[in-house]
Order: C-alpha cells, then structure tokens, then sequence
C-alpha cells in the first residue's frame, strides 16, 4: 500500500500536470503495486489539495459504466471521482483555449439530488425519492496522465485513471429539469455531433442497464468511506457513447430529443 507521503507526491505530479498543461507518466508503471484503495487516495489527497486552494464540491461522476470500457480495461466495476464548482459550464459554453490537455467529450444523465443520500442499503427507489430532477449532460475528460508510455507501449489502467479524478474536467449541464419517477432512463438517448458529423449514438441502458443503478452503485462504495451524496449535488450517473475527441474550434452538440440538447465549443 502507499504511505501518506506517496499518495501525497503522487497528488502534487498530478496537480503540477493539470496546471502546467503536460501529461506526467504512468502512476500504475511507477507503482506497479497499487490497489484500487490507493488510487482513491491520490484522488483524495489532490482533491483535498483544491479544496485548501479554495475549490468547492459540486458533486461527483461515475465512470467505466459500460460493458465494453470495463471489458477493455479488464475490471467489473465502475470508477468515481470528485465534481469541482471549476468544471461547471452553461450550456453552450465555449471552452477557452489551453483549459485543458486532450479533452474528450461524453454524453451523460445528470442527477441533481434534492435530499443527502448515504447508506450501504441504498436502493433504486430511494435513489428516485431523492432526486429532484435529471437533466442531460456533457462530461468533458481530460487526462493529467499518459494514455500510453511511449518507451515500453505500457498503457493506462484503472489505477491512472482513479487516482487522475476518474480524468475529470468539466460538465455541461442542460437546461431542461426532467422528472426523475416519470422519465425512463433506459430509454433516454442522444445523437452526439462533433460539428456536422454524428459521431456517436447511444441509449442510457449502456450504463449498468439503467442510470438510476450508477447512482446505488456510487452511494454503496461512498458508504464504504463514511462518505454521503448531499442535497444540491450534481452527479454525472456514466457515459452511454464512448469519448469523443475535440480540438480547437470544435462544436459538440447532444441532441437528446424530446428531453433536450446540450453543446459546448472549443476555442
């Protein structure tokens, strides 16, 4: 396991990464030892680094909620990481220029819960009875880590990935409030174009067989830590397309149908 003092260094390359705009190396390659536990304790320790920097917690997002991400990363669980009050976006925000590394785009179903939420008994109903609505959502990942070790072709994990904030970056929240109770969520889709080009189609039955099960998922590991969802917290419940690159000048547009749309632009 990592010390304190690990966890801590590997929190400070991390940070000086984000802010300095450059991938560090592969935290699983440097430590080839570390347990999913010792990736939320870099997650922790760099998340407690904003927080003393003055940052606020919005909320948190779900990640690796598809079968085939779990399948390529060669694990049967989700990831979570910390949502900051710097990620939020307006819908149709334009990004500015040099924000982020590599940012990526996902489509996603956003909770806004209305109640605190904790438990290791947490079911699909209390779920429900604690959110005040849905809305549709972008994520915006970016990667403070390497995707790939240029030198031996190692590759990134589900270790890099926990302890990068499970690659957070920003969130795009739509303007449409959705009642939670009357929406199926299986069903909740989206056409995503990259400018004029669709790239990605997809059903919220992608993640876990239903969002509402991303959301039991997240509140029964917070309880493993003494941890709660709280009312007013935004929660991305996980992508239903896989990443979409972006570059300067790029526009993303979701288009949910009836439930609404959600954009960004790049700079």
């Amino acid at each position: 396991m990592l010390t304190e003092d690990q966890a801590r260094e590997l929190a400070d390359m991390l940070d000086r990464a984000e802010r300095e705009r450059v991938e560090c190396p592969l935290i699983s390659q440097a430590h080839p030892g570390m347990t999913m536990d010792d990736a939320y304790a870099v997650q922790a320790a760099w998340v407690g680094q904003k927080l003393a920097a003055g940052r606020r917690v919005i909320g948190w997002k779900i990640g690796l909620t598809s079968r085939a991400m779990q399948q390529a990363l060669n694990i049967d669980t989700p990831d979570s990481g910390v949502l900051l009050d710097d990620m939020l976006f307006a819908n149709g925000a334009t990004i500015p220029a040099g924000r982020f590394i590599q940012p990526r785009v996902e489509a996603e179903i956003a909770f806004i819960m209305s109640a605190d939420l904790a438990g290791a008994d947490v079911s699909r109903d209390d779920v429900l009875a604690a959110t005040g609505h849905i809305a549709p959502a972008l994520e915006i990942l970016d990667t403070r880590v390497q995707r790939r070790d240029p030198a031996t072709g190692h590759v990134r994990n589900v270790i890099d990935t926990i302890a990068d904030n499970a690659a957070n970056a920003g969130i795009v929240l739509g303007d449409r409030h959705l009642d939670p109770v009357r929406t199926d969520m299986r069903w909740m889709g989206a056409i995503v174009r990259r400018d004029d080009v669709v790239e990605e189609t997809g059903l919220g039955a992608g993640v876990l067989g239903d969002p509402v099960m991303g959301i039991v998922w997240l509140v029964h590991r917070m309880a493993r830590y003494g941890q709660r969802l709280r009312r007013g917290d935004v929660v991305l419940s996980g992508s239903f397309i896989r990443p979409i690159e972006t570059a300067p000048g790029v526009l993303i547009h979701a288009d949910f149908g009836p439930y609404g749309e959600v954009s960004c632009r790049f700079e």
